[in-house]
């Protein structure tokens, strides 16, 4: 029987991670075997997303995989955040990981950068969502069933009353030109709590809406 590649996922509580984790669970030469987030100290919420380390550690009981947590002060240089992430890495190959993968669908220089990151420390970088066009790859995970809901966005891109909306039809419908629909230029940012990925649904409800460092954000509560 041929080995099977153990991988983390890049775990960032949002859609398109859990869509990655969907893809490469189809995928018979991978084995899945934690999720890696980078969880901001200070706030004890997910970096960027603001979602609470409840939630996140809820999401992954409900997929089934062990939460690989990097701890990053706030604010955080680059030097601080590429040591912590390589003591991680270093942690995963420990554990006989071989690659870590990526939701990201098609800007070349993020690419690039987690490519750079991954070759220091041995690891390979896994994209298998990479060059999926958004507009399809968004209505894809509506039809399956993918339940998201908006937690962070930018203003300057999207409304403020978008904040705490589900990732839906009728949300796409309504993204003003020029919005991926998809986020992928971090026009939104989203927190997956059910889908053909999840065992059971993570029982969440939108609190307040807030500003912060330029950004909106719309607190997630457990039930």
């Amino acid at each position: 029987m041929t080995k099977r590649k153990r991988v983390w996922l890049s775990w960032s509580s949002g859609k398109d991670s859990a869509w990655a984790l969907l893809e490469l669970e189809r995928d018979r030469a991978i084995e899945v075997v934690g999720l890696l987030t980078t969880v901001t100290a200070t706030f004890d919420r997910v970096s960027m997303h603001g979602v609470r380390r409840e939630l996140l550690e809820a999401q992954a009981r409900a997929v089934g995989l062990p939460l690989h947590v990097v701890e990053i002060p706030s604010p955080c240089s680059n030097e601080i955040y590429a040591a912590r992430m390589e003591a991680a890495l270093t942690e995963a190959r420990a554990q006989g990981v071989e690659a870590v993968a990526f939701g990201d669908l098609f800007l070349e220089d993020v690419r690039a950068y987690r490519e750079r990151m991954m070759a220091a420390t041995g690891l390979d970088a896994l994209f298998p969502l990479w060059g999926r066009p958004t507009e399809e790859l968004a209505a894809q995970m509506i039809e399956a069933g993918l339940q998201a809901v908006i937690v962070c966005l930018d203003p300057s891109r999207l409304p403020d009353d978008f904040a705490g909306r589900a990732f839906d039809a009728a949300l796409l419908a309504a993204l003003p030109p020029g919005v991926d629909p998809c986020g992928e230029h971090g026009e939104f940012h989203t927190f997956a709590w059910a889908g053909p990925m999840f065992t059971s649904p993570v029982a969440v409800r939108t609190g307040a809406v807030v500003h912060r460092d330029g950004f909106v954000f719309a607190d997630l509560l457990s039930g």
